[in-house]
């Protein structure tokens, strides 16, 4: 049985422009370090793309040093990475995403945005029906102009600073749980998560955090707009990724939909992760310490 927050497929749907690109390794770097499943998803429509088009796994993994020279094909599955290219059909590239997740189980989504508009821009503004399965995803948006965390030269990863924004709803401890084993898959050595609440002390909501050695936390009281106020603290503390709770049923929708996510991901100060408060977002039983 699949145990609560596990990762076991990751999808990267790809227009393999730059910031795709980017958005890659932080797909493989995920799918590494979980042994997941990992599917590239062309969905742009343009050209005449073939499996060729796509960023090479293997020889990225060889630059990274996870596995050697000329290794053969099998060696990634022996690392426990299933890896699968496919290139869609065209037509609505949302439809083909989200008929992608109707047929095959997805836990992780990572995906580029463009500058200034908080989606990417081959996905425009149309929805063509809701999804209808009842599973949920987490997913990871990289801004075009930000280079995220997973170095694609090497694989190395920087992440030292960690803000999460929480608030009575939606529940925010999916998110503190998910910046823990966030660092902790990434083997993060040191680091700061910064809880930030746009309110008063009183109406801050209580939630448990995990001792992580080399890791403090800190929380910050913040008054204002709350997607500002999110935006000046990231960048005030270098945030190196926002993680958040999210409400929405499918937040590769929501983004679209014009959600608080959206809204952050359009200044582009830092990667986004989003986590569903919904049947997967169990609690953790190790968390120990209480902030409040």
């Amino acid at each position: 049985m699949k145990a609560a927050n596990a990762i076991e497929s990751v999808l990267h749907p790809t227009d393999f422009s730059e910031a795709s690109l980017t958005a890659f390794y932080h797909a493989l770097k995920s799918a590494v370090v979980t042994k997941s499943k990992l599917t590239l998803l062309h969905v742009s429509g343009v050209g005449k793309p073939s499996r060729f088009s796509f960023p090479g796994i293997r020889k990225t993994l060889e630059r990274w040093k996870v596995l050697p020279a000329n290794s053969p094909r099998s060696a990634v599955v022996n690392l426990g990475v299933e890896a699968s290219k496919i290139v869609a059909r065209k037509g609505d590239p949302v439809k083909v995403v989200l008929d992608f997740m109707e047929h095959e189980p997805v836990d992780l989504i990572v995906l580029a945005t463009s500058n200034h508009e908080g989606k990417a821009r081959w996905l425009g503004n149309s929805i063509s029906r809701p999804i209808a399965r009842t599973a949920w995803q987490a997913t990871l948006f990289i801004p075009a102009n930000s280079n995220g965390f997973v170095s694609g030269e090497d694989g190395s990863v920087h992440l030292k600073r960690v803000l999460i924004p929480i608030a009575q709803s939606p529940q925010a401890q999916p998110a503190v749980e998910a910046a823990h084993r966030l660092v902790k898959r990434l083997d993060c050595s040191a680091g700061t998560f910064t809880l930030m609440h746009v309110g008063s002390k009183t109406s801050m909501p209580t939630v448990r955090c995990p001792e992580v050695k080399g890791w403090t936390w800190e929380k910050r009281l913040e008054s204002g707009d709350v997607i500002q106020s999110i935006v000046e603290v990231a960048k005030d503390t270098n945030a190196d990724v926002i993680v958040m709770s999210t409400d929405g049923r499918n937040e590769f929708l929501d983004a679209l939909r014009g959600s608080h996510s959206e809204r952050v991901l359009r200044h582009g100060v830092a990667p986004l992760f989003t986590v569903p408060v919904g049947p997967l977002a169990a609690t953790d039983p190790h968390l120990q310490k209480e902030i409040n």
